[in-house]
Order: structure tokens, then C-alpha cells, then sequence
């Protein structure tokens, strides 16, 4: 129940970034700004796959659970992690790129909106993937199952959260 709570208050406070987005560029003439980098449209595009594909896997890891089937759970547990590191990887790269071509958090408003979103989001990314990490190693030392699983079912609702809220802040940062 706590998690549901706390997920609400995430939700809530996505919005509100989001809002404050959508306002601060109804304000400008233009969006984005003049001589600002543009993002990369492809590479972010990827990597939303990679970070989908990672909710396939732990929607897997979840089944396997249900099932308690420890060797698919520790499967679709590391597939999910693989490709959560590695949106967070390609997200760091990007941000060093852009940083390279001049867009920080104090080069404009565009760059403050940009950082404070994806940023916040990629924080809630490393959070849900150091639970996954400590799961993985539970679940490798053979102290989950299904009957005492609870962790793992909120992981997976939680990872599952994160990466619904991706689609939202791609559209809303990188297409609109």
C-alpha cells in the first residue's frame, strides 16, 4: 500500500514538472531556443525501446514468480538490469554530448527543463535498479519465492511505473 502511495506521489509530481514545462514554453517565442542543440531524436528513440524491452523482461521476471521458477526470475531479473543500465548509460552519453555543444542546466530554461526532467526521471530509473540489483542477488541466493515474493511484485510494479512514465516525458521533451 505504502508503494501505491509513494507511486502517486510520483505521478503528482511528474505533472507537475511537466506542467511547469508546458508553461515556461508557452511563455517563449520560441521553442527551443535559438542556438541551443537539438536533442537527438534517434539515439533517444532507442534507447525508449531498450528501456520498454525492459519491462517486457520484468513483466516476465514477475510471471516467473507466480510460477516459482527461480532460474526464469533470475533470467528475466538480469535482462531487465542489462537494459536498464544501458538506458541509463546511453542517457549519460547524451547528457555528456550535450553538454559538449553548450546545453547545461544554467545555459537557458530549455536546458533547465530538459536536465530537471530527464534527470529526475533517470534518478527514479537508478533507484529502481539498485532494488533490482538487490533482488537479483536474493533471488541468486535462493531467498525468494513465490510465497515470500512481495519485494520482487513490488519491484515490478514500481520498475513498470518508471517506464511508464519514459513514453510521457519523451513525447512531452523530445517530440513536442
Amino acid at each position: 500500500m505504502a508503494l501505491l502511495f509513494f507511486m502517486g506521489a510520483e505521478s503528482m509530481f511528474f505533472a507537475a514538472l511537466i506542467s511547469a514545462l508546458f508553461i515556461l514554453r508557452l511563455g517563449m517565442p520560441v521553442w527551443p531556443p535559438p542556438l541551443q542543440p537539438r536533442l537527438p531524436l534517434g539515439v533517444t528513440t532507442a534507447n525508449t525501446v531498450v528501456l520498454l524491452c525492459s519491462s517486457v523482461a520484468m513483466f516476465r521476471a514477475g510471471r516467473a514468480l507466480a510460477r516459482d521458477d527461480r532460474l526464469r526470475l533470475v533470467r528475466w531479473l538480469t535482462v531487465a538490469a542489462i537494459l536498464g543500465g544501458i538506458f541509463l548509460a546511453v542517457q549519460g552519453y547524451e547528457w555528456v554530448q550535450l553538454v559538449h555543444f553548450g546545453l547545461t542546466m544554467s545555459s537557458s530554461t530549455y536546458g533547465t527543463t530538459f536536465y530537471t526532467l530527464i534527470g529526475t526521471h533517470a534518478l527514479h530509473v537508478a533507484g529502481a535498479l539498485v532494488w533490482l540489483v538487490a533482488l537479483l542477488g536474493l533471488a541468486l541466493a535462493k531467498r525468494v519465492s513465490r510465497e515470500r515474493g512481495t519485494a520482487v511484485r513490488g519491484c515490478v510494479l514500481y520498475w513498470n511505473f518508471v517506464v511508464g512514465l519514459w513514453p510521457i516525458l519523451f513525447v512531452a521533451v523530445y517530440l513536442l
